[in-house]
């Protein structure tokens, strides 16, 4: 049996980034990635955690103009576990070809860049011209590659982060703000 202190389906969550900050920096992200010029973008949102923060920037995207295609890929590193396995499939892939276009490719926390750089190698070898990376939250302590993102949420420490569509063992993804999960403890007080 599993002790509850190590259940990441309980204990607290301390908020970091509220929705206010978030719904900010979402807008300016989605200036900066407009002012890129992008051609013929196709909008990769990596599932599962990539979805909330995909779904608001297609939208603020949408708001300065920019036409996009969005597609989805499912890419696992991690399943159950708080830790990467540091082996990536794919799960899921997209339906399009990306020759000749601009892949922004969205996800919600750039950790250990395993998964990222997965990816960013998979739609260069389809042969699309320009492939980017947007991430809301960048932990560079954990960082096992060279890879960096084009656009950054936030940046912070080597938190076990939950919220905004990340999540701890499958919980947690419906907050509204990003948050660090925080052990339960049986003391009261």
């Amino acid at each position: 049996m599993t002790n509850p202190q190590d259940d990441p389906t309980k204990g607290h969550v301390r908020s970091l980034f509220s929705e206010e900050e978030i719904a900010e920096r979402v807008t300016a992200l989605a200036g900066e990635i407009a002012a890129s010029e992008p051609n013929r973008m196709l909008f990769v949102i990596v599932l599962k955690g990539g979805f909330v923060f995909g779904a608001d920037l297609v939208r603020a995207l949408g708001r300065e103009g920019v036409r996009l295609e969005v597609e989805f890929i499912s890419l696992a590193s991690y399943g159950s576990r708080l830790e990467t396995s540091g082996e990536v499939q794919i799960r899921r892939d997209i339906e399009v070809a990306v020759s000749g276009r601009d892949v922004l490719i969205v996800d919600d926390v750039l950790d250990s860049g395993l998964t990222l750089k997965f990816a960013h190698e998979l739609m260069r070898s389809r042969g699309a011209s320009r492939v980017s990376i947007a991430v809301l939250v960048d932990k560079p302590e954990g960082r096992r590659t060279e890879l960096e993102a084009d656009y950054v949420g936030f940046t912070c420490p080597n938190y076990f982060v939950v919220g905004y569509g990340m999540d701890a063992a499958h919980a947690w993804r419906e907050l509204p703000y990003v948050g660090v999960l925080e052990p339960h403890s049986s003391e009261a007080g």
